[in-house]
């Protein structure tokens, strides 16, 4: 039970924050939309939950520069929408991209269904703004990186910050490169009778294709979304693969083929954007499906 939960709207709010509970060795856990699995936004007993949920400003989208710069309780979602308006893309893609923050994303290296081709958070992350405590009770607010992809003076502070997950201090401030959007992909889906089919298939097309996205759903995965929101699945299939390319030639029928290769006891293909986007839902359900469960379980 933390001692209290602190929701500021401004660098000088979190300063404050962080100075008096640093003075009082009081200690701060940073939260966003609480969306992550590591438990990293749980309370700590008489501490602070510094939420940063009200921070949610768009600073900048410089379609120029091809960058933006935000606060950290701005949704990934939200980002996205924005970028697209101007013609550019934000890559990183958590199934939970609807609803966790830029904050969170960052704290955790978030991946994504599609990091197998465009990567992580850390590779999107060029600056951040943080503000770090010192022992002595003082607090430094501070500037990594910056807007330029080659930046290589001095330490990697920014990549220090990625995935620290508030340990080293509060990030008030991201500066994300963003991308031209990539070209319109064709999407694979194919089932298996066991988790090591699974694997060949994937093991096989990733020796002869460049998926733009390669995510897995093992059968409690399929069952738990299924009972969650009935989307007519393949209870039964130990495994299931969805794939995509964003590749113009055969390489849909190269993952159909390594698919079949490895026994798929069915494969799915479409080039059509929204029907893809529809059997991606299954995987994106899977976070609440099993929160859901794990609910009933407990109750």
């Amino acid at each position: 039970m933390p001692l209290a939960v602190v929701r500021p709207r401004t660098k000088e709010d979190v300063v404050h924050i962080v100075h008096w509970a640093s003075r009082h060795r009081v200690p701060i856990t940073p939260r966003g939309a609480g969306s992550g699995l590591s438990g990293g936004a749980s309370a700590l007993d008489g501490g602070i939950v510094l939420s940063l949920e009200r921070m949610t400003r768009i600073l900048a989208v410089d379609r120029e520069a091809m960058l933006a710069v935000v606060e950290p309780g701005v949704v990934n979602a939200d980002l996205k929408a924005a970028a697209r308006e101007v013609g550019l893309w934000y890559p990183p893609d958590p199934a939970s991209f609807g609803f966790s923050t830029l904050g969170g994303n960052v704290s955790t290296n978030a991946g994504g269904l599609c990091c197998v081709k465009y990567g992580v958070t850390a590779q999107y992350v060029m600056g951040l703004e943080v503000v770090v405590p010192f022992p002595e009770g003082e607090v430094s607010c501070i500037r990594t990186g910056g807007r330029t992809r080659k930046d290589v003076a001095g330490y990697d502070l920014t990549r220090l910050f990625v995935g620290s997950e508030g340990t080293l201090g509060v990030v008030t401030e991201i500066t994300l490169r963003l991308r031209r959007p990539a070209p319109p992909a064709g999407t694979v889906v194919a089932t298996f009778a066991s988790l090591v089919a699974a694997g060949e298939a994937v093991g096989a097309l990733t020796q002869t294709c460049e998926p733009s996205l390669l995510e897995i759903m093992d059968r409690a995965s399929i069952v738990a979304v299924e009972a969650y929101r009935p989307m007519d699945l393949d209870t039964s299939a130990a495994a299931t693969l969805f794939m995509r390319s964003d590749q113009r030639g055969d390489e849909l029928d190269r993952m159909r083929g390594a698919c079949e290769s490895a026994g798929a006891t069915a494969v799915y293909v479409t080039s059509d954007e929204w029907e893809g986007e529809k059997f991606l839902d299954a995987r994106r359900m899977a976070y609440p499906a099993l929160e859901r469960l794990g609910a009933v379980l407990v109750t």
